[in-house]
């Protein structure tokens, strides 16, 4: 049976004591982390670098990111993951988005310029694209109900060029 003890965000205690890297310490992502009372663990270290890594307009479900830490050597669990993602979507740095039924995808929420999705419910190809006009937007309806718009998310859903030649 697992006695380990949890911390206020729900990590297990043994997880939160591991040693991080010293060159952290100019980091704006970890400065924040660190402003809001949150300790960089090694855990949250490698999961931020993992996005990091990430080609631009790849992203990642809870499973992808479990599994690139398996790769390391990390013995994150899943659950851990799952509950790193909620805590950083949480705090602005990561960018949750719900793909078709459910499917909950992640991006590095700094330095991306607004996009939107196009999503293919056959095999759930991602791609991003930029349109100023949605954009603007939805500034425009944020405006015209005197809300302060901090996120826009537009995705349009259909099948991609292989899964339309598919349904044929």
């Amino acid at each position: 049976m697992n006695s380990a003890k949890k911390t206020s965000d729900g990590l297990d205690k043994d997880e939160d004591k591991l040693s991080v890297g010293e060159n952290l310490g100019q980091d704006p992502v970890f400065d924040s982390l660190r402003k809001r009372g949150h300790r960089i663990t090694a855990q949250r270290e490698t999961i931020l670098q993992i996005f990091r890594e990430q080609p631009h307009g790849e992203h990642l479900s809870a499973e992808e990111l479990h599994a690139k830490l398996l790769e390391r050597g990390s013995n994150v669990s899943l659950a851990t993951a799952y509950r790193t993602l909620k805590l950083l979507s949480s705090l602005g740095l990561l960018r949750e988005l719900d793909f078709a039924e459910g499917h909950k995808h992640y991006e590095l929420k700094q330095d991306t310029l607004p996009h939107q999705h196009i999503i293919c419910t056959g095999c759930n190809l991602t791609l991003e694209f930029e349109d100023h006009f949605l954009e603007e937007a939805g500034q425009k309806i944020g405006s015209r109900y005197n809300f302060e718009v901090i996120d826009a998310q537009f995705k349009i859903f259909g099948f991609c060029p292989s899964c339309k030649l598919k349904r044929r």
